[in-house]
This record gives C-alpha cells, structure tokens and sequence, in this order.
C-alpha cells in the first residue's frame, strides 16, 4: 500500500487568464450570412425551428456550424462568433437580438413571447442548463451567467383568488443585468429585478430587489454583503 507524500494532496489554487472575456471577435464567413439571410428570406420562423430542431443536439463541428446559421436566421438580429451548445431550446427567436460573441451553452432555454422583447449584449457567456424568461430582458455586454442560473420576468397576479392562480393574468415586469455583472450559479433572478453594471450575484441566490453597481449581493433572499470598491 502506498502512502501519498502531505503535500501531494494539498489542493493548489492556480489563476489563469480568462480566455472567453479577452477573446477577439473573429468574423464569421460571408456565405454564413448569406445562408442565414436566404433562410429568413424563404422560411417561416415555424419552420427555421423545425429545421433547428434537426441540428439542435448534434455535437459535431459541421452540426455545430449549421446551427449557428439557422440560429441567426431565426432571430432578429445576431453577430459574429455565435456559439450555440447542443440541446439549447428556444421559443419566439423572431423577438430576439444578439451581439458579438455569445455563447450560450448545452441544454439552456429561451423562453420569448410573441410581442416580447429579448437582447443579449456583446460577449455574452451563459453557462449550461440556463433558463430564461425572455419576455422583457436586457443582458447587456460582458455579462456572465453562470450555469442552471434563472431569470423569471413574469408571474401571475392570482386575482380573483377564486379563479386558479394559472389561470389569472400574467404580469410582466423588465428585468436587466447590466454591464460586466457576473450571475452565479443556480441563482434566480426574478421578475423587474435591475442588477446594476460590474455587480456580483451569488450561487444559489435568489433576487427579488434591484443590486446596485459594483454590488455583491448573496442568500435566499440575495441582501448586498458587501461593496466591490471598498
């Protein structure tokens, strides 16, 4: 039987440079977006789902490029360096509007609405197994969402309290997530909440009250612990 020396089995802590936040867009190629211009063109948004659908959790690198094209069909707008994770399910794309280099990774959801509006900034990074209800949202640039972290952007009044809460009106409030503003994992944001730019939401969180900039705010309810300048 061997015996590992102390301090083999003493964990290191390493930093690194950040690769995804520091990246350089490169441009897509130019039949890409005039594939995904002749789509829009000649496909309904059913059927560019449909076709996504094909696409959606393959993980090949041609699989992947298509998806990218079909993915920038479906939505209103969006740019260079789009990366899609396979699985990731989304509703209403024609209401949504993506910057440069977004990544949004395997098996997370969008949920959009018909009338709705859904912008996601410039270097956007939302980890794995993220949902979002996408009705009234802003993420602007460099925001980081960490994965099976939440947004809720609605809920129902319960009004009449005779009528079943699912079936009474829903009401949709905007929710924000400014500038630089890092989202922890598993947290959830929930409806009209405004996390101010460069703040800090904390694993498992849940927000029910707007973060202030350069803020880090934790717990169930989130409360701000402390100020990122100070």
């Amino acid at each position: 039987m061997s015996v590992d020396h102390p301090s083999e089995s003493v964990s290191t802590v390493r930093t690194v440079p950040a690769v995804f936040g520091s990246k350089k867009v490169v441009p897509d190629s130019a039949w890409e977006w005039d594939f995904a211009a002749h789509l829009k063109q000649t496909h309904t948004t059913l059927e560019l789902v449909a076709l996504y659908s094909r696409y959606r959790d393959e993980e090949g690198p041609f699989e992947s490029q298509l998806r990218r094209v079909i993915f920038r069909a479906m939505c209103r707008t969006a740019g260079h360096a789009l990366q899609i994770g396979p699985g990731v399910v989304v509703k209403h794309p024609e209401t949504m509007e993506l910057g440069d280099a977004v990544f949004i990774g395997a098996q997370s959801m969008i949920q959009g609405r018909f009338d709705g509006t859904c912008r996601i900034g410039n270097h956007v990074w939302i980890g794995p197994q993220s949902y979002f209800d996408a009705r009234n949202l802003v993420l602007e640039d460099y925001v980081g969402w960490g994965p099976g972290a939440k947004v809720l952007g609605s809920s129902h009044t319960g009004h009449p309290i005779d009528v079943p809460i699912i079936a009474t009106e829903l009401s949709i409030k905007p929710v924000v997530i400014g500038y630089g503003a890092d989202i922890g994992t598993n947290a959830t944001i929930l409806p009209g909440v405004h996390v101010g730019a460069h703040s800090m939401v904390g694993a498992g969180a849940v927000v029910n009250l707007d973060v202030p900039e350069y803020a880090v705010a934790a717990g169930v309810p989130a409360r701000v612990i402390r100020h990122r300048k100070t």
